[in-house]
């Protein structure tokens, strides 16, 4: 079935969440995936000559959906009933894109994430296959404390089981090389590509300054330890720190939400898409993430490719994507009283910021991109096939 490659144009399935499913948005007529994804296919986009590329999506119900994304991109909706997911092992999601990946007849699979159906309905397509690791759910459930039998926990024990039966695992950083080293057959070290649209923000920061900090409101991003630690500095000086993110119902979320209340230069403004999002990145002065684990967290890409100044933990796969004083600032998310330095070096020293956010954006020109690393992707998807 597969292995018919022998050079020039790649055709591609890239297995993706279609997010109308995710966000329950059936009535949207275009699909619309995660972050990296969207900005690996803009990449795509840019090479009609190197590649033909197949997105494959299950969702729970019938939707409207466009034949083609670009004129390279192709895209085809699976419709799985409720049965097929995560309690069957996504047994109704590996049989369905299977059949529509025969008929297709790619050279190769790529499963992006192991958070839901994608990585393992790439390992048993029955074609030769790799596979993307966004969030280590290994990982996460352990610094989550994840119940048995929670989704989390079921996704860690998936993902352990997908990796070492994969050709090989995309790593976004090494962190997650670290982390597979005993499970994969081969990695490949390659970051997330970042939407076109960042590159093209114009940085006007408001007065009073804004500090963003974006990313589900949740005990591992930390969110509650970076209030009350700036409570100090907000003492002194005036500055808006504005939280953007989806916030559950539990504890940790309940904690933020009165922590938030009683502080008016605190504010919670939801989850944002990727416009309003640029529109706060223009006019943000810096972006900070507290988190106490992260991959590849995007608001970092994107601020680098915004121009905007980012003070970010030095976690997990954090420091593939800063170097620090150079393209950006450290802090220790066990130490709160670096959230609070950090914080006051950016918006006390302006030139400090600006250099930061320009260097920040050419090394996002030169490793994030989509089409740079569209052009890598090929490259690991010939290994594979050569090999």
């Amino acid at each position: 079935m597969a292995g018919n490659y022998t050079g020039g144009k790649l055709r591609v399935v890239v297995l993706t969440t279609d997010n109308r499913h995710a966000f329950k948005r059936p009535e949207l007529t275009a699909p619309f995936f995660g972050t990296a994804p969207e900005a690996l296919l803009q990449g795509f986009a840019h090479l009609p000559a190197e590649v033909e590329v197949h997105v494959v999506s299950c969702i729970r119900q019938p939707v409207t959906s466009p034949a083609k994304l670009a004129d390279n991109i192709f895209f085809h909706s699976v419709v799985v009933p409720k049965l097929g997911w995560l309690k069957t092992g996504y047994q109704g999601c590996i049989r369905a894109t299977r059949k529509v990946i025969k008929a297709i007849d790619p050279h190769i699979v790529h499963g992006q994430g192991t958070e839901l159906d994608c990585a393992i309905s790439a390992v048993f397509s029955g074609f030769p296959n790799v596979v993307t690791i966004h969030g280590n759910m290994r990982l996460i459930a352990k610094v989550n404390g994840e119940k048995p039998f929670s989704f989390n926990w079921l996704a860690a024990r998936l993902e352990g089981f997908t990796l070492p039966r994969t050709n090989g695992v995309v790593c976004i950083t090494r962190y997650t090389q670290a982390a597979v080293a005993d499970l994969a057959r081969r990695t490949w070290l390659l970051p997330n590509a970042v939407d076109e649209g960042f590159f093209d923000v114009q940085p006007a920061p408001v007065s009073p300054p804004m500090i963003l900090c974006v990313g589900a409101i949740s005990l591992r991003k930390n969110q509650n330890a970076f209030i009350r630690a700036l409570d100090p500095l907000a003492a002194e000086r005036k500055f808006k720190l504005i939280f953007l993110g989806q916030a559950d119902e539990g504890p940790y979320s309940a904690e933020f939400n009165q922590l938030v209340k009683e502080r008016s230069w605190c504010e919670h403004a939801g989850f944002a898409g990727r416009g309003p999002l640029k529109k706060y990145f223009a006019a943000a002065t810096l972006v900070a993430l507290p988190t106490l684990e992260d991959n590849c967290p995007m608001v970092v890409l994107e601020a680098a490719a915004a121009g905007v100044p980012a003070l970010a933990s030095n976690v997990g796969g954090v420091p593939d994507l800063i170097i620090p004083e150079k393209t950006g600032l450290f802090c220790d998310p066990l130490q709160p009283d670096t959230f609070r330095t950090g914080v006051a070096r950016l918006l006390d020293d302006a030139r400090l910021a600006g250099r930061l956010a320009r260097e920040a954006k050419g090394e996002a020109l030169r490793r994030f991109h989509p089409q740079v690393v569209a052009q890598e992707h090929l490259n690991i998807y010939r290994d594979v096939l050569e090999a």
